[in-house]
């Protein structure tokens, strides 16, 4: 086994070893992987932090001993929307929710590899209350299919980078977070930074946002926006129309 550590800003994992497949996740800058298997340029990879598998450039990775790899904690983590690292005296532009792993006096180590962080820190511990503030960072976000920062961002990155500010871990994939917690029975027993999840015609799980005050929500679709939420779900207030159907909120935190 080998392992590895992304040492760029965003890295791709797409579901195959080419960069013209689909992208089905990212890695941020100091979270660390496993090493699956290596094809040229490719490398599939296991995500430490959720465990999700895929291909990525091997160039923007960096790889690590099973020591250095196992000493390495994920966190703390990026704190505004524009951050920087300097590597060599060149700078890499980091997003909200990058892990600022192995920090010390602003200095981070990856194996010989050495950064000087420039920016705010949060060390992961936010009350459920601060996490309604912390979604407000990612707003306008463009949607990306398969994203998880504040260059593009999927409804599920979004809760999942959210939580994690809160030292919860949580799944990548929606329907892999609908399963956490406990079910509500009406939306007015929603508390804000709730979880509120959608289904399709089948029945499947397609879409989450996070509760917000006022009967409102906050998701990914087009971009990061807030739309009023009932129990039938969200009206989108550009259409005038719902535009997706409530199944379950779930309290987690």
């Amino acid at each position: 086994m080998e392992y590895a550590v992304c040492q760029l800003g965003v890295a791709a994992v797409r579901a195959e070893g080419s960069d013209r497949s689909e992208m089905v996740t990212q890695i941020l800058f100091g979270e660390k992987v496993k090493i699956i298997e290596t094809k040229e340029n490719w490398i599939r990879i296991k995500a430490e932090y959720d465990g999700y598998e895929g291909w990525a450039d091997k160039k923007q990775f960096l790889n690590l001993s099973e020591s250095d790899y196992e000493n390495l904690k994920e966190g703390p983590y990026t704190s505004d929307i524009f951050n920087m690292v300097l590597s060599d005296g060149e700078p890499i532009v980091l997003p909200l929710g990058a892990s600022l792993s192995g920090i010390n006096d602003f200095k981070i180590r990856f194996g010989d590899k050495r950064f000087f962080y420039e920016g705010q820190i949060e060390e992961g511990n936010m009350t459920k209350s601060e996490l309604v503030s912390l979604c407000k960072l990612y707003i306008n976000t463009p949607y990306l299919w398969g994203g998880k920062s504040n260059f593009g961002i999927d409804c599920s990155g979004l809760s999942q980078q959210v939580y994690k500010y809160a030292g919860v871990q949580i799944p990548r994939d929606a329907a892999q977070q609908s399963e956490l917690g406990e079910a509500l029975s009406f939306v007015e027993e929603a508390e804000p930074g709730d979880l509120a999840f959608f289904d399709n015609s089948e029945g499947k799980i397609i879409h989450v946002g996070i509760i917000m005050d006022g009967n409102r929500i906050i998701h990914s679709h087009g971009k990061v926006r807030i739309d009023p939420l009932d129990s039938t779900g969200i009206f989108n207030t550009d259409s005038q129309l719902y535009s997706h159907k409530l199944r379950v909120i779930k309290k987690i935190l």
